[in-house]
């Protein structure tokens, strides 16, 4: 047993019981299709001998009785199987996606979105038919075919050989069209996911494309991608087409020398009229059988070529996990104390951090400025653990992060990252995205609180811009709101979480300058309650905090308080200078 239908296992092992009761349904299905023929049989037979009314009532009672007894057990037999294969779809696209929101922002900088959403979709769905529809007629198809073949001996063995001297050739026709149809059928998905990813980065960045005018750049794009995959896909139609006749050729051809072999048979007295007619209505049932085996084929071999693709997902360990958390090292609630200790860390062997060294007191507000690829944004991740810090370099009241459980660790800190990202919901949503699931014991939070950090946020001035208050809808990516719009909610949804730790990401960089002094006045209050870390590239944003550390290369090359930085003479005053300079710039213009 390959390790991919190992894996496949647990899933099918929790609907062994539908599974078992689908198969006495398929086996109940096939008992009263070949129970047809048989009944006929002895219909002829004794109709041949002579015709009476009662004969005639009798044999067409019981055809009509086993063709609705089969009917019965082969609607039971789809509705239990393909019910079953639904149910372990939904389990399988659960644990996809519970996996793909357990990895690291590193996983998915090195994978396009387009690709795996075509796993989550295309892929699944064919694994169901491998499950379900493949299963079903797997068993069926291997059960008509073997009882079918027992009562055509027990007819005339040597009818039954000549008959079956086709099947060598199908036996290698289905080797060889199963071999290539799996493989173009994983050159086909792989091409799916590229056409996904095309149309998911388009539309992401319709706005860039519009800009630039890159309209027929992308179309040709798609055009090229889309070609691709129609190409593959002719290419498994060709297969297909060759498959399907070559079947119908083979099993025509044992037929015809039935037919021709079985009449003469009858003229002889060897067998009886009824018994050709049955014997040519179980060969007739051989050719399904044939014909199935290839589009059964057809379906397992996509299957599994798609539960690899699957696993490329699913086998992948979670970078950030809470495998090495410590239930003696959890405390009863997070303080506030933030330190990073000789902290190194970079990406592909590159370090983009070198031992950094800051302590900060619960209560305090401490700010970080720096140029661009100082490494501020990857500081941050790393206490939230966005990405996976070394040990013993980050800590939150004196415990290693990596220890303390990531629901902990990230439900005490109120997050708003330079890349912020609104869903497509109402202001009110967005804000109160930390809420909890309302329940007995945990009620949902008061509409007072998200109003509450929206006016923090400065967000109540644009109130009456928006149709429906805090109850319209920002659209997509939080199309229809302005960049100083979508930061300050996403300042308040920081806010309405009450975090013990509050991080801010140059939340304030799309605020105009009088705006942002707002919103600092009405944060004065709120930073007193908790340990405060803020990033940005204006010195108004952060004068007011207790430190200020100057990143600059990975390293933290100036530390002091607004005052200290300036007498101190470095980067910090070079930077106070130059935006100095431009205020009075734009106030002279």
């Amino acid at each position: 047993m390959s390790p991919a239908i190992r894996k496949l296992l647990p899933y099918v092992n929790r609907y062994r019981r539908a599974f078992v009761l689908g198969f006495v349904c398929v086996v109940s299905t096939t008992t009263f299709q070949l129970l047809g023929p048989w009944v006929l049989k002895y219909a002829i037979d004794d109709l041949y001998r002579g015709v009476t009314q009662r004969k005639l009532i009798l044999y067409a009672g019981l055809l009509v009785g086993v063709s609705l007894v089969r009917g019965l057990f082969l609607f039971l037999m789809r509705r239990i199987i393909i019910a079953a294969s639904r149910d372990i779809e939904y389990d399988i696209r659960n644990d996809f996606f519970r996996r793909l929101e357990q990895q690291p922002l590193g996983y998915y900088q090195a994978r396009r979105t387009g690709d795996l959403m075509s796993r989550a979709t295309n892929d699944l769905n064919a694994v169901r038919m491998m499950i379900g529809p493949a299963v079903m007629y797997s068993a069926s198809t291997i059960l008509v075919f073997l009882v079918a073949i027992v009562l055509m001996v027990s007819i005339d063995l040597r009818l039954t050989l000549i008959a079956l001297i086709p099947l060598p050739f199908v036996t290698i026709s289905v080797r060889y069209f199963g071999t290539a149809i799996h493989k173009r059928f994983e050159q086909i998905q792989a091409q799916l996911s590229e056409v996904s990813a095309v149309v998911q980065e388009a539309l992401s960045g319709v706005r860039v494309v519009r800009a630039y005018r890159q309209e027929p750049y992308e179309l040709a794009r798609f055009r090229d991608a889309n070609a691709e995959y129609v190409r593959r896909n002719t290419g498994l139609i060709a297969l297909q087409a060759m498959y399907f006749p070559s079947m119908g050729l083979l099993m025509g051809i044992g037929a015809l020398l039935v037919l021709w072999l079985g009449s003469r048979e009858v003229v002889r007295g060897r067998i009886t009229i009824g018994e050709l007619v049955a014997f040519n209505a179980y060969l007739a049932m051989l050719a399904w059988p044939m014909i199935a085996f290839g589009w059964v084929t057809n379906l397992w071999q996509r299957g599994m070529a798609s539960w690899k693709r699957m696993l490329e997902v699913l086998d992948v360990e979670p970078g950030v996990s809470d495998a090495q958390a410590r239930p003696d090292a959890v405390p009863a609630a997070i303080k506030g104390d933030v330190e990073f200790r000789h902290l190194t860390f970079g990406f592909g062997g590159e370090p983009v951090l070198r031992d950094v060294s800051i302590v900060i007191p619960a209560g305090t507000t401490t700010a970080i400025v720096g140029g661009i690829g100082a490494g501020k944004s990857v500081l941050l991740s790393l206490l939230a653990r966005l990405h996976e810090p070394p040990p013993d370099t980050v800590f939150i009241d004196g415990h290693d992060v990596r220890q303390l459980p990531l629901s902990m660790v990230r439900g005490a800190i109120g997050f708003a990252p330079q890349d912020l990202f609104l869903f497509s919901a109402t202001i009110a949503d967005n804000i109160a995205l930390a809420e909890p699931a309302s329940t007995a014991d945990v009620p949902a939070w008061p509409r007072e609180r998200i109003e509450t950090a929206a006016g923090t946020a400065r967000l109540d001035a644009d109130l009456p811009s928006f149709p429906q208050g805090y109850d319209t809808m920002v659209g997509e990516r939080g199309i229809t709101l302005s960049g100083g719009q979508k930061q300050r909610t996403a300042l308040a949804r920081a806010l309405a979480a009450d975090p013990r730790v509050l991080v801010l990401d140059d939340t304030l960089s799309a605020v105009d300058t009088h705006t942002e002094e707002e919103i600092l006045t009405r944060l004065r209050g709120v930073r007193r309650e908790r340990t405060s870390i803020l990033v940005s590239h204006r010195v108004s944003t952060v004068r007011d905090a207790d430190q200020i550390l100057v990143l600059d290369g990975g390293r933290v090359v100036e530390r002091g308080t607004h005052d200290e930085l300036l007498r101190l003479g470095g980067q910090y005053a070079a930077l106070a200078r130059h935006q100095q300079l431009e205020d009075e710039l734009a106030a002279i213009g």
